[in-house]
């Protein structure tokens, strides 16, 4: 595949990992005073098929637009949903290994599980600084944890069943094949 050719392929999987990442999250339940989703598990997707950066920019940037749309809660608030999730994509990617070759299950896990966990600890960071400038750190913190856990189980559930779905075909079609 040409170099061309390349650059326009990683921008139009990046949109379209973008694109779920934000669908993905419009379809959330309420839990516990948080919000239960599946867009976790394709920001680690992200990851996992893009690789740290392509993958961390993707699970921002669907992330950001997400709350740019329905929240607008102001640009300091988008800029830490990008930061994290892009974190989480970063992590994942960056532990899985090279998006082109096949990775064994175990490794996929701990990277989805590191990547997972890297987002629950940011999640809470930011939960505990808003809290605390609320004057209540610990009751913010206590409600949307446990949701935060759920949201990474599932993700670490999901992300490694939808990798291993997706990865052969992407892989068949040239997608995901170092550049020659």
């Amino acid at each position: 595949m040409k170099k061309q050719d390349k650059k326009v392929l990683n921008t139009v999987l990046v949109g379209a990992l973008a694109a779920m990442v934000y669908v993905v999250t419009l379809f959330r339940f309420p839990l516990l005073g948080s919000k239960v989703h599946f867009a976790n598990a394709v920001c680690l997707l992200a990851g996992l098929l893009l690789g740290p950066n392509l993958g961390g920019v993707a699970a921002g940037l669907g992330s950001a637009l997400y709350d740019l749309t329905m929240y607008n809660e102001g640009i300091v608030n988008l800029l830490i949903t990008f930061v994290s999730k892009f974190a989480m994509a970063w992590v994942c990617g960056k532990l899985a290994g090279k998006p082109e070759e096949k990775q064994p299950v175990v490794r996929v896990v701990i990277a989805c599980v590191c990547g997972a966990l890297t987002y629950v600890a940011l999640y809470m960071l930011k939960t505990g600084v808003y809290g605390a400038i609320a004057g209540n750190i610990w009751a913010p913190m206590v409600s949307k944890f446990p949701a935060s856990i759920i949201n990474a189980g599932a993700a670490i559930v999901a992300a490694p069943v939808f990798y291993h779905a997706v990865r052969p075909a992407l892989h068949a079609a040239g997608i995901l094949r170092k550049e020659t």
